[in-house]
C-alpha cells in the first residue's frame, strides 16, 4: 500500500507538471497569434487626416481577408495621446477600456516589447497585447490594444485535469495488482532461501539450500549464505571436538586427584603413604591449573583484554635463549636443535612476555612434531624495518587441507597429535602465536610438505603499536608451563 501510494503521488506531480507546461505551450502558443495579428495590424491600419481617423486597408470583398479583419477587430480598443477612443470592440468594452495611465506609459515604452495583461469577463479569459503605432509624418502615437479568448484553451487545461483524474486511479489499481503479483514472483525465491534456512539448525548444518545457477543477486546471496552455514558448521565441530577434549583433559586429572585422594583415605597407613598421594594429586591439579589458565588467556587475549608491555628487547637474544631451552627435550627426542642469527641489529619495543610464549610454542610444535635424526633450525635476522624469525623442522609436515585452520582456536590435526609425545596440548599453542603476531602488527606464514617437514615464517616491525587497555600479563605462564598446556 505504501508503494501505491507513493507511485499514485508520483503520477499526480507528473500530472500537475504536464498541465503546467501545456499551459506555458498554449500561452506561448497565444501570444505568438497575437504577434502576427500585431503584424497585419500594421501592415493594413492607416490614420488620416486632422481628425486622426482611421482606415483599415482590408479587402472586404475577399473572405479570408474579412475573416482574419473579423479576428482582429472582435477584440481591440485604439486610442490617442490623450486617451480617446478611436476602435472598441463590445468584448472589449466589457472587458474594461484602459486607463489613461497605463495608455501613457505603454506609448513611452519601447514599441518592440509589448506589454501583456489578462483580463476576464463573464468567466472567459482574455490575452492581451498592448502597444502604440506611430504616424511619422505627424509624429502622433497611438495606442493599440489587441486581445484574444483564451477559452479553448482553459476548455483544453480543463480536459487535460480530468483525464488525469479519470486515468490516475486505474493506472494506480493496474500498477498495485501488477506490483503485487511481481512482488510475489520476485519474492519467491528469497521465500524459498527463507524456508531452506529455517530448516538448518546446530544439529542438521550439512544441509544447503540449492543453487538456482542464474547468475543474479539472488544467486549471490544464495552462495554466500552456504558459505556462512559451511563456516558455522566448521565452527560447531570444532567446538563440540573442544568440548570433548577439554571435558577429557579435565576428567583426567581430576580422576586422578580423586583416585589418590580416595587411596590415601581408605587404605593409606604411613605418614610416607599420604605423602606420595598429596603429590601425586597436587601435579594433577597443577596440570588442570595450566589448562584452565591457558584457556584464560586466550580467551581474554582474543577479547582485547590482554594488551602488549613493550619494552626495549634484543630478539636474537630471547630466541637464542628459549632455543636453548629445548636443547635437552630434543636431544631426549633424539632431535638435533641449532640457532642462527643474522648479521643486524635485532633490538626493538616488544613485550617480552608474548614473545617469549610465542618462541617457545613454535620451537616445541617444531621438537614435538619431528621424529628421531630430524633437525629444528631457528634462525632470526633483520629485513628491513623488521625482524624475520624463521623456525624450520625436518618432521611429518601438515596436510594441505589442514593448513587454512592451523591458527583456529581448538583445532588440532588428528594424525599429528596422535603420532605426537603423550604430552599433547588443547590445540591452543598456534592461536596464541597468531594472536602475539597480530598483535604486535607483525605476519606470520606458514609452508609445509607431507613427509618433508614445516616452515614457520614471522616478520615483526621493531615499533609496535598495541591497544590502549591494559591489563596485566599472566607472569606464571612461563614458556615451560605454557609448553606444557598448549
Amino acid at each position: 500500500m505504501v508503494y501505491t501510494a507513493i507511485f499514485t503521488l508520483l503520477l499526480l506531480t507528473a500530472g500537475v507538471l504536464f498541465r503546467e507546461t501545456l499551459r506555458s505551450s498554449l500561452d506561448n502558443q497565444a501570444q505568438d497569434d497575437l504577434n502576427q495579428r500585431w503584424t497585419v495590424v500594421k501592415a493594413n491600419l492607416r490614420f488620416e487626416g486632422a481628425d486622426d481617423e482611421k482606415t483599415w486597408m482590408f479587402d472586404t470583398h475577399d473572405p479570408g481577408e474579412a475573416k482574419i479583419s473579423g479576428d482582429i477587430q472582435a477584440v481591440i480598443m485604439i486610442a490617442d495621446a490623450n486617451g480617446s477612443l478611436i476602435q472598441g470592440s463590445t468584448i472589449y468594452q466589457s472587458l474594461g477600456f484602459d486607463s489613461l495611465s497605463y495608455i501613457r506609459q505603454v506609448l513611452n515604452s519601447n514599441p518592440n516589447q509589448p506589454n501583456w495583461q489578462s483580463k476576464s469577463a463573464a468567466g472567459t479569459e482574455y490575452m492581451i497585447r498592448s502597444s502604440y503605432m506611430l504616424d511619422e509624418s505627424r509624429n502622433h502615437k497611438f495606442y493599440v490594444a489587441l486581445g484574444t479568448s483564451r477559452a479553448s484553451d482553459e476548455k483544453t487545461l480543463r480536459d487535460f485535469a480530468w483525464r488525469c483524474i479519470a486515468i490516475i486511479p486505474p493506472i494506480a489499481l493496474f500498477a498495485m495488482a501488477a506490483g503485487w503479483l511481481i512482488a510475489g514472483r520476485a519474492l519467491e525465491p528469497v521465500m524459498s532461501i527463507a524456508r531452506a534456512a529455517q530448516r538448518i539448525s546446530g544439529s542438521n548444518l550439512s544441509l544447503r539450500i540449492p543453487e538456482r545457477q542464474t547468475s543474479d543477486e539472488l544467486e549471490y546471496l544464495i552462495e554466500t549464505f552456504n558459505d556462512m552455514i559451511a563456516r558455522l558448521e566448521q565452527n560447531f565441530i570444532q567446538v563440540r571436538q573442544f568440548s570433548t577434549d577439554v571435558s577429557h583433559e579435565l576428567r583426567t586429572p581430576i580422576t586422578i586427584v580423586r583416585g589418590q585422594l580416595e587411596v590415601a583415605l581408605f587404605t593409606a597407613q604411613t605418614a610416607e603413604q599420604y605423602r606420595d598421594a598429596i603429590i601425586t594429586a597436587m601435579s594433577d591439579v597443577e596440570r588442570l591449573s595450566q589448562i584452565v589458565r591457558a584457556l584464560l588467556l586466550l580467551s581474554q587475549a582474543e577479547t582485547g583484554q590482554v594488551v602488549l608491555q613493550l619494552q626495549t628487547l634484543d630478539f636474537c637474544e630471547t630466541a637464542r635463549n628459549i632455543t636453548e631451552q629445548f636443547e635437552i627435550p630434543a636431544e631426549g627426542a633424539g632431535v638435533d636443535i641449532s640457532f642462527h642469527a643474522g648479521p643486524g641489529n635485532c633490538t626493538g619495543e616488544f613485550d617480552r612476555v608474548q614473545i617469549e610464549r610465542m618462541l617457545s610454542n613454535l620451537i616445541s610444535n617444531a621438537v614435538k612434531f619431528t621424529p628421531a635424526g630430524g633437525e629444528v633450525r631457528v634462525s632470526v635476522d633483520r629485513v628491513g624495518d623488521q625482524t624475520e624469525l624463521v623456525v624450520q623442522d625436518t618432521g611429518q609436515g601438515i596436510a594441505p587441507e589442514h593448513l587454512p585452520h592451523i591458527f583456529d582456536r581448538f583445532y588440532r590435526v588428528r594424525d599429528l597429535r596422535e603420532q605426537a609425545s603423550p604430552e599433547k596440548g588443547l590445540g591452543l599453542g598456534l592461536s596464541f602465536v597468531n594472536w602475539i603476531v597480530k598483535a604486535h602488527s607483525g605476519t606470520i606464514d606458514v609452508q609445509s610438505e607431507p613427509g618433508k617437514g614445516t616452515t614457520f615464517t614471522v616478520r615483526l616491525p621493531f615499533h609496535s603499536n598495541p591497544a590502549t587497555i591494559t591489563v596485566s600479563n599472566v607472569s606464571e605462564s612461563t614458556p615451560e608451563n605454557l609448553m606444557k598446556s598448549v
